[in-house]
């Protein structure tokens, strides 16, 4: 579980359990991309076009890959690679971390979170 943090309005990850994520106090349930001033639906590693619109928004994509670490699919990091954005991935829970450490530092960061 993640601790409240006061973000200045920007949606930071202040929760996560099995198949859901707390963003700025509010549930979601399934996979979702969080940005700063914006979180949308997300259909998982097939949903390129979700990722792709990211380009010239965000930096660095932290990819959560559910409960364990995994490695992103090859081309999917060459495709957002192509569009200027770094793919880092890692379980879920710490790229929701990470993510709000990141954000809170004042960079252009998502992270896109499949479910526990």
């Amino acid at each position: 579980m993640l601790s409240p943090t006061d973000f200045d309005g920007q949606n930071a990850v202040d929760g996560y359990g099995p198949g859901f994520f707390r963003v700025a106090g509010n549930v979601h349930h399934g996979a979702i991309v969080v940005e700063g001033d914006r979180i949308s639906e997300w259909g998982g590693l097939d949903d390129r076009a979700t990722l792709r619109g990211l380009a010239g928004r965000v930096d660095v994509l932290f990819l959560g890959m559910g409960a364990e670490i995994a490695y992103a699919p090859r081309e999917l990091v060459e495709e957002l690679k192509a569009l200027d954005i770094r793919v880092e991935a890692m379980a879920s829970a710490t790229a929701a971390r990470t993510y709000n450490v990141t954000l809170s530092e004042g960079r252009r960061v998502a992270c896109a979170l499949l479910p526990l």
